[in-house]
């Protein structure tokens, strides 16, 4: 089944996932598939030149619609029956890219946020392709649900990172807060966005929404670095998913009352507009 990676690498994703219809699910599995085929060969063991000769040779087969590879055949039927933008999947790429390298650091916000829109922002605006959103406000929200979501990965993945000799922010718990801080901004923007998903997909992302930005606040209860570095890889409990599901209700109500979208991030994403054209995208 395509969502069998879904099920195994995205724990949060699939819990959400369960309120999806059957045909919007297996268009997501098959752009979850995508993302992780890629994610699998940047952080796959090989050494650096041959992971950059598989991520070339990939991205190459993506450009070529070689449809013999299934996961890229998948991937172009979504951009074709989606009316997907090329340049959000070329950005896809260029953020993985960033990561083959044998060491990565970002030192500014702007990078960061350029990082983390390229990774995950074009998820989020692809997801939203998927789930029929139209209004370009919401789409600017779904852009800030997928970069909030990839600052609390890295929030999260500071060891991980490290290891693999990638530092997104310093490892300390002091800076791990302050990014935790700014996900936080991008998950309130993100809200109101939501209103304008079709209500037979909305309770999925709002219910993934507040499960994902959950593992922040497990992050923030490890105190200080040391308990940090010995928690490993931190998730949200079954019966936290579980609350954080009812309480979503509260929030699918509250969407209902949402009649004008104004978008009110336009400051971080002038901030990415000095590297990528957005309404290019959207």
């Amino acid at each position: 089944m395509k969502s069998d990676l879904l099920k195994k690498h995205a724990k949060s994703f699939y819990w959400a996932s369960f309120f999806l219809s059957n045909t919007t699910l297996d268009k997501c599995s098959s752009l979850y598939n995508f993302c992780r085929t890629l994610d699998d060969i940047v952080d796959d063991n090989n050494n650096l030149s041959i992971k950059k000769e598989i991520f070339s040779k990939f991205k190459n087969d993506f450009e070529n619609k070689n449809l013999n590879n299934q996961i890229i055949k998948d991937m172009w039927s979504v951009i074709d029956t989606e009316g997907i933008s090329k340049k959000i999947v070329f950005d896809l790429f260029d953020g993985v890219e960033t990561d083959l390298k044998e060491i990565v650091i970002i030192n500014s916000k702007k990078d960061l946020l350029v990082y983390s829109y390229r990774v995950a922002g074009t998820v989020g605006l692809m997801m939203s392709k998927i789930l029929k959103v139209k209004n370009r406000e919401a789409l600017k929200g779904a852009i800030d649900l997928g970069i909030a979501m990839q600052l609390t990965n890295i929030a999260r993945d500071v060891c991980e990172d490290k290891a693999r000799k990638r530092q997104y922010v310093k490892h300390d718990f002091s800076s791990i807060r302050s990014i935790i801080d700014d996900s936080q901004a991008f998950y309130e923007k993100s809200f109101n966005s939501i209103s304008d998903i079709p209500l037979k997909s909305r309770f999925s992302v709002i219910v993934a929404r507040r499960v994902y930005r959950k593992i922040g606040d497990y992050i923030l209860k490890q105190n200080n670095i040391d308990n940090y570095n010995k928690a490993g890889k931190i998730y949200v409990p079954v019966f936290e998913k579980v609350i954080q599901t009812f309480l979503s209700i509260i929030d699918f109500i509250k969407l209902l009352f949402i009649k004008n979208l104004n978008y009110e991030n336009q400051l971080n994403h002038n901030i990415l507009e000095q590297e990528i054209n957005l309404n290019e995208r959207i």
